[in-house]
């Protein structure tokens, strides 16, 4: 860290609320994987952490909390309040009232087999000894806070019936049930939707404003991190090497890490818009007057898709856009076959598509012409197979290669979306999540598909890393006449990929046409809404 960057932390750190000093932290095998972080949050202060995937920010703030590797070395200070979360004679006490910490993936906090109302009851049941009924009160005004639209019946609910971005609100309303002094945010709007996440940081803006709350806060974003955060720390490899004001950071960067992030920041305006296929004008994909309607416990019949109608050729891109719950995953789910519609046609380069293929040769041929990539990686990654291993098995199943020139291919693959060799044998668990989607993502490549379905597939990766997986995928689509169907809750990433957008909100298709025309000139109020609540640093 240079003089000026410690003079700056110090000064910062004389009434701070959470203060890092000079952090190392060396794995046992003797890998240090931070190297002497400095920084500090005042009451009421929004710091932002940002940098590339394995650059430390995670780590960094999961010390905090007292979230530190196994048999781990740690040098230097921690402290929230004036007390040290790396002595476990106050690391509890700092949890309990302290600091609380949202993480980005909620599905993996949150136990599937019990209700919402469980979990965010259970900290004030057990740790204040309030009653169940009181506690349950605290929870459904918790809900509210963070804007989910029936705070009651979403207590009776278990986890796999909300959204993820429905299910992230959850995990931020949890964080708050103890009022905590410091609030730890770690990717925390990243599969939220722009309307979604402008309420939330809306809401964040407001607790840190009544409470004095401090806010550590980690994203990729960083037209979202100059919106909201009062200053930003920029790191890289486990080190500092960046910090100030927040617009000064993105207006005027010093370093020049900092200079490319800015710059492959996707924006609604500027040169870098869609550029279409050369390819066929053909149709690939055709969905006629398809619905989906799912009968929900509590809340009778809710219409996740109604008369839906697209089509998609030969190599295009088309963008589908809409606040969680609006049917965006629904709808292609149906197109890739993983749920059946109720009515309606749907065709894939010709051929019907009527639910689940049935027999090895049919699905190994629907993979082979369909493939997606889910939002959350880890849930589609078998925990016990290597990174390299498993985009080497789809080259051997469906490329027919050998064991050694699918190694090599896979290699080459995870290559192209940004990890090393080290990433290749490493498994999920101790993957970031933005690795465990470029992961996903080099997977679904290998089987080189006439139609990739992305959903929400970048918005856990950071924009230098997103940048070049969307060269990647445009490059494919060149060479190949790849058909892309991308789902995306970020106008200015759908901005630079696709030719044509289609906007849906409760399940209807309510605008549709060329991106740049939506986005320039947008005719629908909801569009509009979409458009006005995206983050603009000022």
């Amino acid at each position: 860290m240079t003089a000026a960057l410690l003079d700056t932390a110090a000064a910062h750190s004389a009434s701070a609320l959470l203060d890092i000093r000079d952090l190392t932290l060396d794995l046992p095998n003797g890998t240090r994987l931070l190297h002497g972080i400095t920084l500090s949050v005042a009451p009421g202060e929004t710091v932002g952490l940002v940098g590339e995937s394995g650059s430390g920010k995670s780590l960094t703030a999961r010390t905090v909390l007292g979230l530190t590797p196994e048999r781990a070395e740690i040098g230097g200070t921690v402290t929230v309040d004036g007390r040290s979360p790396l002595a476990p004679a106050t690391l509890r006490a700092i949890r309990r009232a302290d600091a609380a910490m949202v993480f980005q993936d909620p599905r993996a906090g949150i136990n599937p087999m019990r209700t919402i109302g469980d979990h965010l009851t259970e900290a004030l049941r057990l740790n204040e000894s309030w009653s169940r009924s009181r506690a349950r009160t605290r929870a459904a005004e918790l809900l509210a806070d963070v804007r989910l639209p029936s705070p009651t019946e979403h207590l009776d609910q278990h986890p796999h019936e909300l959204s993820g971005g429905m299910l992230q609100r959850v995990m931020i309303a949890g964080a708050l049930t103890t009022s905590p002094r410091l609030l730890v945010c770690d990717e925390p709007t990243t599969a939220l939707d722009v309307t979604t996440q402008a309420e939330i940081v809306q809401v964040l803006r407001e607790l840190c404003a009544e409470r004095g709350m401090g806010m550590l806060f980690i994203t990729h974003d960083l037209n979202l991190a100059g919106s909201l955060c009062d200053r930003l720390v920029v790191m890289k490899d486990g080190a500092v090497i960046e910090e100030g004001p927040a617009l000064d950071v993105l207006r005027a960067p010093q370093a020049e890490y900092t200079r490319r992030l800015v710059a492959a920041t996707p924006r609604l305006t500027g040169s870098d818009s869609a550029v279409g296929s050369a390819g066929s004008v053909s149709a690939m994909v055709e969905v006629a007057d398809v619905s989906k309607t799912y009968k929900v416990r509590g809340r009778g019949e809710v219409h996740a898709v109604a008369d839906a109608t697209l089509e998609i050729p030969v190599g295009g891109a088309l963008a589908v856009v809409g606040e969680s719950g609006s049917g965006k995953s629904t709808l292609a789910r149906m197109i890739v076959g993983l749920e059946q519609a109720d009515t309606g046609m749907i065709r894939i380069g010709g051929r019907e598509i009527a639910g689940h293929a049935s027999g090895r040769e049919a699905r190994l041929a629907r993979a082979k012409s369909v493939q997606m990539v889910f939002q959350d990686p880890y849930l589609s990654l078998d925990p016990r197979i290597p990174a390299g291993q498993a985009v080497g098995d789809v080259l051997r199943l469906h490329a027919g290669l050998d064991k050694a020139a699918a190694a090599d291919r896979a290699r080459e693959l995870l290559t192209a979306v940004g990890l090393s060799e080290e990433h290749a044998v490493a498994r999920p668990k101790t993957l970031s999540g933005g690795q465990r989607q470029r992961v996903a993502i080099a997977r679904a490549l290998a089987v080189e598909p006439d139609l990739l379905v992305m959903d929400e597939a970048t918005s856990a990766l950071d924009v230098s890393v997103q940048a070049q997986v969307l060269d990647l995928v445009a490059d494919i689509r060149r060479r190949q006449g790849l058909t892309l169907l991308f789902i995306s809750h970020d106008l200015a990433v759908v901005r630079r990929v696709c030719e044509q957008t289609l906007v849906m909100r409760r399940g209807e298709i309510v605008e549709r046409g060329a991106t740049t025309e939506i986005l320039t000139n947008p005719q629908h109020e909801y569009t509009r809404l979409l458009l006005d609540s995206v983050p603009v640093p000022a």
